[in-house]
């Protein structure tokens, strides 16, 4: 993985504070924004230091989350008001584009 600074994770957590309920961002533009090589940096941010963010609000760009998670992320983000159809989210309607 590529080497990453601690202010670069402090940049990805304050960008997912700050994804309204109702929206999603994807892990390529977070990735984008803070000018990061790969989404999968923002990925294994999200899995090693996320418990008080709303991590939920991190997908794909396909819409559909991972497997393992799946059920409990589609049920928080349907909460929030979230269009899921077939396990996919309405990206159209929901991706928060910055």
């Amino acid at each position: 993985m590529a080497a990453i600074t601690e202010e670069q994770v402090e940049q990805v957590r304050a960008l997912v504070v700050a994804i309204p309920a109702g929206h999603v961002s994807t892990y390529g533009d977070l990735a984008a924004v803070v000018g990061l090589p790969s989404p999968r940096i923002v990925g294994w941010i999200m899995r090693t230091d996320s418990a008080d963010l709303p991590w939920h609000r991190v997908v794909p760009a396909s819409g559909k989350p991972a497997a393992g998670i799946r059920r409990r992320q589609l049920d928080r983000l349907r909460d929030e008001g979230v269009r899921v159809v077939d396990d996919r989210i309405d990206m159209k309607a929901h991706r928060l584009v910055r």
